[in-house]
């Protein structure tokens, strides 16, 4: 699985780069073709960041990632 950097994900918001990805729990997934993440906001959610902290007041359970494409894993901040 690819290493992937805050910076990365950062980027791939829906404005920077074509891909859409979200991070959950360590894991990045791209929503990129999610009719749901369109422009790279859901909701009050945006894209290119670790929702983790945010799931917590979302009307749905972690399963949601279950049927997302997952590209990588999140690495640590030094």
């Amino acid at each position: 699985m690819m290493a992937i950097t805050h910076a990365q994900l950062a980027l791939r918001n829906g404005q920077d780069k074509p891909e859409i990805w979200v991070a959950y729990n360590g894991k990045v997934y791209d929503v990129t073709h999610s009719r749901l993440w369109r422009n790279g906001k859901h909701y009050e959610h945006w894209a290119g960041q670790d929702l983790t902290r945010e799931l917590a007041d979302a009307p749905h359970t972690e399963q949601v990632f279950e049927k997302l494409t997952q590209v990588g894993v999140l690495t640590v901040p030094a």
